[in-house]
């Protein structure tokens, strides 16, 4: 399986030659406007950072090699009553599980971590304000156990949302972290927190 960034909390997932767009997003200060073809789409929940399904071009359909759950969470840490719901997917392909949490707003119950089930790897909102931030998402990480962790949704000027922080609160708490040069994981074998380069037109 292949992951790759394309910015904000927007990733392609590849396998088998089977394209998936994640949070598709749409007028986030700094991006280009984002262009991708996919033979599928999914996203967390409805807001224009996350939702821009028009920004992909779907390609004929086949069959997905993805197996896909769904686990229902909230977008804040009032139930939803301040920002609404999110969904985080489980993906499985080729022997990897992972996990992308969109917008996830709160720690994640025992019922939730249950329904997640294990996971190789975690895609996980760090900057805050409208997600977990920081110390947030190191707790969710923890309680999830997965073998690696990619960290999405941070400010990294010019690109971001403005009232979002940076990642680098959040890469202070982990003792193994590796930055990537590029935007694309090939993801076997993979630990610790990694944190995929930007590129533009990915």
């Amino acid at each position: 399986m292949r992951l790759t960034w394309l910015g904000h909390a927007c990733f392609l997932l590849e396998q088998e030659g089977y394209r998936l767009i994640l949070d598709p997003y749409a007028g986030v200060e700094g991006y280009p406007d984002l262009r991708a073809e996919a033979h599928g789409v999914l996203c967390s929940h409805g807001h224009f950072d996350h939702h821009a399904v028009d920004a992909v071009t779907l390609l004929p359909e086949r069959e997905s090699p993805f197996a896909v759950r769904t686990v229902e969470t909230f977008h804040d840490g009032r139930g939803g009553a301040l920002r609404g719901s999110n969904t985080v997917h489980v993906l499985t392909a080729g022997g990897v599980t992972l996990a992308h949490l969109g917008d996830l707003g709160h720690p994640l119950t025992p019922e939730q971590l249950a329904a997640l089930g294990p996971v190789d790897g975690l895609l996980v909102p760090v900057g805050g304000t409208y997600t977990l931030d920081a110390a947030g998402a190191k707790e969710v990480c923890e309680a999830a156990g997965p073998r690696w962790v990619v960290p999405m949704h941070y400010r990294h000027p010019p690109y971001g949302l403005p009232e979002v922080s940076g990642v680098e609160d959040f890469l202070a708490l982990w003792p193994r972290v590796r930055r990537l040069p590029g935007p694309t994981l090939e993801l076997e074998g993979l630990e610790g927190v990694l944190v995929p380069a930007y590129r533009p037109g990915a």
